[in-house]
């Protein structure tokens, strides 16, 4: 009777652990925080190649950055060959109200971005040799911390831009003919 017992609770221990260890969240699966992008970038800009940095913070603009209250519109990267280092300037990332006056951070300061130094030293000397800028394109969160999608742009004329506005036009006007045929 009692090795019955022993041997059910350890049955169902392991049925327990087997069934929780399926509802647990997958890597593949979306995290629900906010994606904050900056569609100004990719508008202005002609991104020729991207790299994926962390972002150092703190405290309330981590909470802020959750809450999706950040601007990238105006945000540049600066690039150090010597020493290697990456420096975001003009992203603004709102004051976190629950904070206390005391705990908040600037809104518009340098923040540090984290990548390896030979990336650092590639996507500044190619950033450099075509006389490009580096900007930033993505702000999301990879299990549980932030990234920053960087990329290499070169500024777009007039008239590129125009031919943008055409081609999303014609694919627009496109999408709409075969899903009103359906």
């Amino acid at each position: 009777m009692f090795e019955w017992m022993v041997r059910s609770i350890k049955q169902r221990r392991v049925i327990w652990i087997v069934s929780h260890m399926s509802k647990r969240k997958k890597d593949s699966e979306a995290d629900h925080s906010p994606v904050i992008e900056n569609r100004k970038a990719r508008f202005d800009y002609a991104i020729t190649d991207t790299l994926e940095c962390g972002l150092k913070l703190v405290g309330t603009e981590v909470k802020s950055l959750r809450l999706g209250q950040a601007s990238l519109a105006e945000g540049w990267i600066r690039a150090q060959v010597e020493p290697p280092e990456f420096a975001l300037l003009n992203v603004t990332i709102a004051e976190y109200p629950p904070a206390g006056m005391h705990r908040q951070h600037d809104p518009i300061r340098v923040r540090r971005l984290l990548a390896h130094s030979r990336e650092i030293v590639k996507m500044a000397t190619a950033a450099r040799a075509i006389g490009a800028t580096l900007v930033p394109l993505k702000i999301y969160w990879v299990k549980g911390r932030a990234k920053i999608l960087i990329g290499i742009g070169l500024g777009k004329k007039q008239h590129d831009k125009r031919q943008d506005l055409a081609k999303r036009e014609d694919r627009r006007d496109m999408d709409r003919a075969t899903s009103r045929r359906r």
